[in-house]
């Protein structure tokens, strides 16, 4: 059988962690930040791990 080939768009948004987790950024971060408060801002900066079936689908795109 041939290789997998790797999800390009899901291989630029997430990330496996060492453990074999997957790891993504959070959203609602990139514009109208004057309305957002300083500690929800500070929050988004954080990674987030995916669970569930997104996670099972996302290991399925990103075989590497």
């Amino acid at each position: 059988m041939p290789k997998m080939k790797t999800h390009k768009g899901a291989a630029k948004r997430f990330r496996k962690t060492g453990t074999g987790k997957i790891k993504r950024n959070s959203a609602y971060t990139s514009h109208i930040l004057t309305s957002k408060t300083t500690k929800r801002k500070r929050n988004l900066r954080r990674g987030r791990i995916l669970t569930g079936g997104d996670a099972k689908r996302m290991i399925a795109l990103l075989p590497s």
